[in-house]
Formats: structure tokens, C-alpha cells, sequence
């Protein structure tokens, strides 16, 4: 189990910033966390449900849950998902390739990052 040493909230940022050892530190950003989130509605119980539109969403809050894990409590109203220490861990080292693998499912599925926006697929 990789425990972080120390935990910061930046809610300016919408980070979060986890240390591991002197020389080992992550910054995941609120919308990364958000669309990882480790809860049944987002799991959704062996079939994951795609999120989109999470594009700006921030942390409010964020609680310790015994010795094993943090709760995250997002600004739209997502609280449910309890990131182990090993989850997190694993979010931090493979950031870059999970983040990829979102972006290109957003794209086949024709969603978009942003709440905002809905993506037209033309069929010409």
C-alpha cells in the first residue's frame, strides 16, 4: 500500500497534490479525479458509464476514510467515490496514458469534455 505523506487540497487549481517521498510528487487535477472515480454510478457496476461534461468541475472537499483511502467531495455534487491509497497511487503513475484513453473514448463515443457542448457527428 503507497500512502502519501502528505495531501494538498488546491481548490484554486482544482488540484490535487499527493507526496510519496521527497523527490515524488503528483498534481491530479479535479476533472481527472472526477471522471476516474472509483463509485458505482461511474463503475457502474462492471459497465463503466462514460463521463463527460466534466470539464471545470472543482473539489470542495476531501476527508480521510479510516487508514485506507480519501473521500472526494466534487463541487457537482459527486461524493460517493472512495479513492484507496492504492487507487490514487495508481491514478498518479499511469496519469498520462489513462488520460489518453479517456480523451479517445470521449471522441468515439462523440462527447464532449465541456458541459457546455454538445458534439455533432455529421454523416455525409
Amino acid at each position: 500500500m503507497r500512502m502519501p505523506t502528505a495531501i494538498k487540497l488546491h481548490k484554486a487549481s482544482k488540484t490535487l497534490e499527493l507526496h510519496y517521498a521527497p523527490d515524488e510528487r503528483y498534481c491530479l487535477d479535479a476533472e481527472f479525479l472526477r471522471v476516474h472515480s472509483p463509485s458505482a454510478e461511474v463503475r457502474g457496476h462492471g459497465n463503466p458509464v462514460l463521463q463527460h461534461g466534466k470539464l471545470g468541475v472543482g473539489l470542495s472537499g476531501v476527508e480521510p476514510v479510516g487508514q485506507y483511502a480519501l473521500k472526494l467531495i466534487f463541487d457537482d455534487g459527486h461524493d460517493s467515490g472512495l479513492y484507496s491509497w492504492d487507487y490514487l497511487y495508481r491514478l498518479a503513475c499511469d496519469h498520462d496514458r489513462l488520460w489518453a484513453e479517456y480523451l479517445a473514448e470521449l471522441e468515439r463515443a462523440g462527447k464532449s469534455r465541456d458541459p457546455h457542448e454538445s458534439v455533432v457527428r455529421l454523416m455525409l
